[in-house]
């Protein structure tokens, strides 16, 4: 059988969603919206980074990154 996924903008909405499969029997499994774990390890190394006062500004690297010329 097919799956879909859906996308309520708001928290009625998804309430609203969950009543109607509950109503239909349909069964659902919610999903929370987290990172993917390279995302949330990449965050971890530049908090750590932070922390080590190890940052530059951001117009050191919009220079670097950017204006290469």
């Amino acid at each position: 059988m097919e799956a879909i996924t859906i996308h309520p903008e708001n928290a009625e909405q998804l309430k609203t969603v969950k009543s109607v499969l509950r109503a239909l029997k349909v069964p659902f499994e919610p999903q929370s919206s987290t990172l993917p774990n390279h995302v949330m390890a990449s965050i971890d190394r530049g908090m750590e980074q932070a922390d080590q006062d190890n940052t530059i500004s951001l117009e050191t690297f919009k220079e670097k990154h950017f204006l290469k010329r």
